[in-house]
C-alpha cells in the first residue's frame, strides 16, 4: 500500500487525539494484517467511496484508552464501555477520517464517507469489505493501545 494513502490517516488519528482528548500517542510498526480480530475492545470503523479510490479505515481502542479519551473530551469517566463511549468512538472515527479526506483531496483523491460504524467486545471482528492489502498500525500511550488499520483497492 502506498505510504500517500496512509500517512494522512496516521496524521488524522495523532491530531485529533492531541487536540480533542490531549493524549500523545506513540506510532509503532505497521504491518499487513491477516485476520478480521481486532487487536483492542473497541472498534470505529468507516468506509471511502470516489471515482478513483474506495477503502475502509477502523480504529480501535483498549478498554482503558477509551475511557480515558472519553474523561478528556466530556469530562466524565464512564464505568466501562457503553453508549456512550461508542458514539464518542464513532466521532473520533469521522474526525479521523476527515481529517484524511482533506488532505487525500489536496493530491486528487477525493471520496465520499460513509456513516462510521462502532463494534465492541473481546475478540470483535472487523470487515473492510474492500479487497485490498490490510495495513495495521500500532500507536502506544500509558493509558494503553490504539491500533489504525487502513485498507485500500489500490
Amino acid at each position: 500500500m502506498n505510504a500517500e494513502f496512509v500517512n494522512p490517516f496516521i496524521g488524522g488519528l495523532l491530531n485529533v487525539m492531541e487536540t480533542m482528548a490531549q493524549t500523545k500517542l506513540t506510532p509503532g510498526k505497521p504491518k499487513k494484517k491477516q485476520s478480521d480480530v481486532a487487536k483492542g475492545d473497541v472498534s470505529g470503523l468507516i468506509g471511502m467511496v470516489g471515482p478513483n479510490v474506495r477503502g475502509s479505515m477502523s480504529i480501535t481502542f483498549d478498554e482503558a484508552l477509551a475511557l480515558t479519551i472519553m474523561e478528556r473530551m466530556v469530562g466524565e469517566r464512564p464505568e466501562k464501555l457503553d453508549a456512550e463511549v461508542a458514539d464518542m468512538v464513532g466521532e473520533v472515527t469521522n474526525m479521523i477520517c476527515g481529517n484524511a479526506k482533506r488532505d487525500l483531496a489536496e493530491r486528487g483523491y477525493e471520496f465520499g464517507m460513509a456513516t462510521p460504524i462502532v463494534v465492541s467486545g473481546h475478540q470483535h471482528t472487523i470487515s473492510h469489505q474492500v479487497d485490498g492489502a490490510k495495513i495495521i498500525l500500532p500507536f502506544m500511550c500509558d493509558e494503553g493501545l490504539a491500533h489504525l488499520e487502513i485498507c485500500f483497492d489500490k
